[in-house]
């Protein structure tokens, strides 16, 4: 684990281009996909989460999960194809859970329709990842805050 500004990162993750979801590789070949410490902070309180329904095929893109706050709504994207699986039902019934461990708490559960390293070949993951989550933490001047 590193810390950039107060955010954190977790370089055995891979990350999104804008550092706005992380995705985990799970047993069995599923992958979890949650909120960074960046996008958490940068969404504020988060008061609700909405997965879209189990058996759902995703393009890359498109939202797996939507997230609400106070001031705004917002998509949690995907960023390979693939199958939703499972929503956190932890996170559904208080998704300040969020706020509190953005990488303890996964929001969607989904299965990738290409092959895992080739869906995973997109993003970022070791040192690249954390080069890039520090400089964009440095470059806009943010400082994450938990709940």
């Amino acid at each position: 684990m590193a810390t950039c500004n107060g955010c954190e990162v977790r370089p055995e993750l891979y990350y999104d281009a804008e550092f706005q979801i992380w995705a985990r590789v799970e047993q069995g070949g599923a992958v979890s996909i949650g909120m960074t410490d960046i996008s958490q902070t940068r969404a504020g309180k988060i008061m609700h989460v909405r997965v879209r329904r189990p058996g759902s095929l995703r393009p890359r893109g498109k939202p797996v999960a939507t997230v609400e706050t106070g001031k705004w709504a917002g998509p949690v994207p995907n960023p390979f194809d693939c199958v939703i699986e499972a929503a956190n039902d932890a996170v559904l019934d208080d998704p300040l859970r969020i706020n509190r461990d953005p990488y303890a708490e996964w929001i969607a559960r989904v299965r990738p329709s290409a092959p895992l390293e080739q869906a995973l070949a997109g993003l970022l993951t070791g040192a690249a990842a954390e080069a890039g989550f520090c400089e964009l933490c440095r470059a806009d001047k943010l400082e994450c805050k938990r709940a």
